[in-house]
């Protein structure tokens, strides 16, 4: 029988502006959908760890309770 689940979420909130970083550091906070001191909630999947890695050093993540 399959199991009936959502995927985790987690919260993102950029705490550390883009200016001055590298365009693919800036393009990937793009991606992500985040604005300076903003938050966006997206399913925890590979792709969005790989994004999160890559600007560390400029976001905060923290796990969404349901």
């Amino acid at each position: 029988m399959a199991k009936n689940s959502s995927p985790a979420q987690i919260e993102i909130t950029q705490v550390r502006s883009g200016i001055g970083r590298p365009t693919k550091h800036r393009r990937t906070l793009r991606a992500l959908g985040l604005k300076h001191q903003r938050s966006v909630i997206h399913n925890d999947t590979p792709a969005i760890q790989g994004m999160i890695r890559q600007v560390t050093h400029l976001v905060k993540v923290e796990a969404v309770e349901e």
